[in-house]
């Protein structure tokens, strides 16, 4: 491998079997490890704090989610663009590409971050935040939202190495910063109270940030730039744009939907929100897979969309399936003979109610695992082809039931409606996205050119429709 590829990795040749387990399995140590940290927040908050405070983080999940979400989308879009000019072997493109998602990281950052610090208080007031665990819930999230700028720049740049074949060395520093994040809950909860293991969140993850930069840096040859590649450019941010801001979008369209859920189960006490909010934190970390998944997915997709290798991304696309389905049933199988262990893990002595509700939300969700393996896929393949809006419609999709859930069905029939909204949002999701991909491929196959790349594939990719760019 040339100076100028180190580190990275090709995904438009060899097996895409070996690729893709050789990409997922580190990013998928990321994301336990990432999920690992934040369930050291709730069972430390949980064991030394109380039900309450339990509650009050639990509170704040969906529009945590909603928010950080949309940041974490915009991070994962803006790599997309990298991926695919990687793949077509134009790293002039891919050195302004990674400039020009800085510049624009920071100025979302920053303004979304103030905004929501702003009015974090009034949005869980709307969402009938209980009286006992508001201010809790209000400290918690708003320290998160200090931290926006510094989870957008880990985010960012672990993304971009992602979208170069190196999944390994986010995880490394995820590690690190994860044993920060764990020492800083246990010495800053019982002074700062709530708001300790919030600072301990945005530190650890400004440790994250830092050692990427650092990383980055030293280690890729294909990012270091000339003047000329550094300069602010519109074209390529708005392209950025064309992608980041969908898939940011769905993860926020999405949350809308939990958070009329989440509004919906307040109303029921605060046992239940601790009930959900615990299922919720086991329900991620098992999850963890799917996201990893999702990750490869988009990378894989946008590499070989770059190369024009339609025929990778469908054998591909059966590979991670077949995963996907292998990994739901033993989920599933765990879930159902150890969920209500699980939930121990968190309270000393939880009550028989939040025991009961807890292993049921599991057991809900976990029967339909393969249906989110499916979404994470499908979904994030299509974005890393190069098909923003779809992802958003599948987020839509999402979003229908899971507020359908919260506005009619817990009014109607209690808890149980709050545990299968979940699982009605996915079977909705995975019918668009079935029939989305499949349209996709037939387009993408008519077009094909006699060399065996999609015609303006490339061009549209790497720069949007009507633009072109020259190759160096």
């Amino acid at each position: 491998m040339s100076k100028r590829t180190q580190k990275t990795i090709d995904m438009t040749t060899g097996s895409p079997f070996r690729h893709i387990i050789g990409f997922m399995m580190p990013t998928l140590v990321g994301y336990l490890f990432q999920q690992f940290y934040s369930m050291a927040d709730t069972v430390i908050i949980g064991r030394f704090l109380g039900e309450d405070a339990l509650a009050s983080v639990g509170a704040t999940g969906s529009i945590n989610f909603m928010i950080i979400g949309f940041c974490m989308g915009l991070c994962s879009g803006f790599a997309i663009p990298i991926a695919q000019s990687f793949g077509a072997k134009d790293y002039s493109a891919l050195r302004r590409f990674t400039v020009n998602s800085i510049y624009t990281s920071i100025l979302f950052s920053v303004t979304i971050g103030v905004i929501v610090y702003l009015q974090c208080l009034n949005i869980l007031r709307l969402m009938k935040t209980p009286d006992n665990i508001i201010q809790g819930s209000y400290t918690y999230l708003s320290i998160l939202f200090i931290g926006i700028p510094v989870t957008v720049m880990y985010n960012l740049f672990s993304g971009i190495m992602r979208s170069l074949g190196d999944s390994r060395t986010p995880v490394y520093f995820l590690l690190f910063s994860s044993g920060i994040n764990i020492v800083l809950d246990l010495i800053m909860v019982r002074p700062l109270g709530i708001a300790g293991p919030a600072w301990a969140t945005v530190i650890s993850q400004g440790v994250s940030a830092l050692l990427c930069i650092l990383y980055m840096r030293k280690k890729f040859d294909i990012l270091k730039t000339v003047p000329e590649e550094r300069k602010l450019s519109f074209r390529h941010m708005g392209r950025l744009l064309y992608m980041g801001i969908p898939m940011g979008l769905q993860y926020s369209i999405t949350a809308i939907g939990s958070v009329v859920l989440q509004s919906a189960v307040n109303v029921l006490g605060s046992t239940y929100v601790a009930s959900t909010a615990t299922a919720a934190k086991v329900t991620m970390f098992f999850a963890c897979p799917f996201d990893a998944m999702g990750s490869t997915a988009a990378t894989y997709g946008g590499q070989n969309i770059g190369a024009g290798r339609l025929d990778r991304i469908s054998k591909g696309l059966r590979i991670q399936i077949l995963i996907g389905l292998v990994y739901s049933t033993i989920a599933c199988i765990i879930m159902w003979a150890f969920g209500t262990n699980l939930v121990k893990i968190f309270l000393d002595e939880p009550s028989e109610l939040l025991l009961q509700n807890t292993a049921l939300y599991l057991r809900c969700n976990s029967a339909a695992y393969f249906l989110l393996a499916l979404v994470n896929i499908i979904r994030f393949l299509i974005q890393g082809m190069g098909f923003p809006i779809l992802a958003i419609c599948a987020g839509i999709f999402e979003m229908i039931a899971r507020a359908f859930a919260g506005a009619v069905l817990v009014k109607r029939f209690g808890y149980i409606a709050a545990c299968l909204a979940s699982p009605l949002a996915w079977v909705l999701a995975d019918i668009f996205l079935i029939i989305a991909y499949l349209r996709v491929m037939k387009n993408l196959k008519r077009r094909l050119r006699p060399d065996g790349i999609p015609a303006e594939i490339q061009s549209e990719a790497l720069t949007g429709p009507g633009d072109r760019q020259d190759r160096t």
